[in-house]
């Protein structure tokens, strides 16, 4: 994995206590590099940054990407941002204003503060779900953008203003688009990810609930080959301006990912539900990752592998007492 300690001294991560943004950081730690975490905490959580919290050179701020006054002393002399705090998809079914509110402005608050400070490289994670059902397969980066949801359409406008700040200012920018992004520390309560929430059932023996007919394909991706991803746009030279899709190729039907999660866990006895298809599921992703693989990028995480990581986690975490109220 690329080391970015020779190109930036000071890192900026929103979202630093959630699941991808907690990797991200404790991967930047590792190379040498001061980073600042920045979460309001609604989703990420103290405990993911807690072991980070005795290096001098990490330094863990509350604050909400929506506040503009709160956010602006904590740019000083950082010199790449990985903006990686979102409104997540159940956040926009609830509360579509409020997705608005921190996909949007909270992006445009901080491409202003990055143009202001003179921060070198601002990498931005963005979702498949900009480009809504697909057209053709497989969705590369130039499929038309038509997201079906409140939560792509408003990932969708920040795209916007990150490439508008990179042609107006000449912003060094790059997004991302993630994929069914899996690992240690997801979320794994009934809004986080499919294989999280899995495991944390399947190992309380509850059962596995499958909406649909489970034929719905997915394209999964190890958390750390994120990592490894936003840090190679960052130091890459050539990615000013582009978008990346962030998908391992790894394809997987939910139902296959539920009888693999019981499988792995040796139980024999256990149950999956079938409910309704949920409104808006899409049901095949087939996404091509060609550009990044020109770009260098090599997965080092089979989905098997990274699916016993994500269960090792999650037994780990319950004996600690996670997930109890």
């Amino acid at each position: 994995m690329l080391n970015l300690s020779g190109m930036y001294k000071r890192a900026l991560v929103t979202g630093g206590a959630g699941f991808i943004g907690s990797h991200i950081v404790e991967s930047l730690l590792d190379d040498g590099v001061q980073v600042v975490s920045l979460d309001d905490y609604s989703g990420g959580k103290h405990e993911n940054v807690a072991a980070f919290l005795s290096n001098p050179r990490f330094t863990e701020v509350a604050c909400d990407i929506t506040d503009l006054e709160a956010l602006t002393p904590h740019f000083k002399g950082v010199d790449v941002v990985f903006h990686q705090a979102v409104s997540k998809m159940t956040v926009c079914l609830k509360d579509p204003r409020r997705d608005l509110e921190v996909n949007a402005k909270g992006t445009f608050n901080l491409l202003e503060l990055a143009r202001d400070h003179g921060v070198k490289k601002f990498v931005h994670a963005s979702t498949g779900s900009v480009y809504g059902v697909a057209q053709y397969y497989p969705t590369d980066e130039a499929h038309p953008l038509n997201p079906a949801s409140y939560y792509g359409v408003s990932k969708l406008a920040a795209e916007k203003y990150v490439r508008a700040f990179s042609d107006l200012y000449g912003m060094d920018t790059t997004m991302l688009r993630y994929f069914h992004v899996y690992g240690p520390r997801q979320e794994s309560s009934d809004v986080g990810g499919v294989v999280s929430i899995f495991a944390r059932r399947a190992l309380e023996g509850k059962p596995l609930i499958v909406y649909g007919d489970g034929a719905q394909m997915r394209s999964f991706t190890y958390v750390k080959d994120v990592v490894a991803i936003n840090k190679l746009v960052a130091g890459t030279p050539g990615t000013k301006g582009e978008a990346y899709n962030c998908a391992s190729g790894a394809q997987v039907t939910v139902g296959e990912l539920a009888q693999m999660v019981l499988d792995t866990l040796g139980i024999t006895d256990g149950t999956i539900e079938y409910r309704d298809w949920k409104l808006g599921d899409i049901k095949k992703f087939d996404v091509s990752h060609a550009k990044l693989v020109a770009l260098g990028m090599q997965w080092k995480t089979e989905f098997l592998d990274g699916l016993k990581h994500t269960l090792a986690f999650t037994r780990e975490w319950l004996a600690r007492g996670g997930g109890r109220s």
